[in-house]
């Protein structure tokens, strides 16, 4: 309405007013690499695209992904795979209405960080090896 004034609105809390906590970054983590994910299969896509195209188109593909920077890329797309994968189990043991106590809360969050590093590290010891 015209002439009365706008009452003041509070405002939400945003990100610099809570002690970032570990669960709270693993929630930021979890997004982050879902959507990491979704733009990390646009590699798996052309990788694919490559091999039905050419022998040659093949090979520039593969030699890009073995270099050194293609291999730290796919390093971190494993991370990520991984990380989010455990994260999308732990929210399926909270979906059961389970895992609520916030000391196994903490644990979890623990957990599935330096599992997926571990897991990381595990897959990429055995495709060294396998190789």
């Amino acid at each position: 309405m015209a002439g009365t004034p706008m009452k003041e609105r509070p405002l939400s809390p945003h990100l610099q007013v809570y002690k970032p906590m570990l669960t709270m970054m693993m929630s930021i983590v979890h997004r982050i690499t879902g959507a990491g994910l979704y733009f990390g299969m646009a590699l798996f896509v052309w990788w694919l695209f490559a091999a039905a195209h050419s022998a040659s188109y093949f090979d520039f593909v593969q030699g890009f992904i073995g270099s050194w920077f293609g291999r730290l890329v796919l390093l971190g797309f494993t991370w990520a795979l991984v990380h989010h994968a455990l994260g999308g189990l732990r929210h399926l043991v909270w979906d059961t209405g389970r895992g609520f106590d916030l000391k196994l809360i903490e644990v979890l969050a623990k957990a599935n960080l330096i599992g997926s590093l571990a897991l990381t590290l595990v897959i990429w010891i055995v495709a060294y090896a396998v190789r």
